[in-house]
């Protein structure tokens, strides 16, 4: 894992918002046009992408948050994904 990939500053792009259905109890990400169901890990990643946190402070918080270990390469995955799908933009 690049150093320089950790230190950016992930956050979700103007047109996203992320929501939670109460009448499904399911998270949500609504972009124009289009709502993207998460599951519980896809939406607590995203919830920690405000622009102010690094990859490494997100990747830290859910492994305290979720009490587990070794989660920076499934965080990057899912940031390269959400990245490529135009959900989040890291400066």
């Amino acid at each position: 894992m690049d150093e320089s990939e950790l230190a950016g500053r992930p956050r979700l792009v103007g047109k996203a918002m992320l929501r939670h259905d109460d009448v499904r109890d399911v998270e949500l990400l609504l972009l124009p046009e289009r709502v993207v169901l998460l599951n519980k890990s896809g939406a607590a990643i995203l919830s920690l992408c405000d622009g102010n946190r690094t990859v490494r402070e997100v990747v830290d918080q859910l492994e305290q948050d979720f009490a587990a270990t070794d989660l920076v390469n499934d965080v990057m995955t899912f940031l390269k994904d959400a990245r490529g799908r135009g959900w989040v933009v890291v400066t």
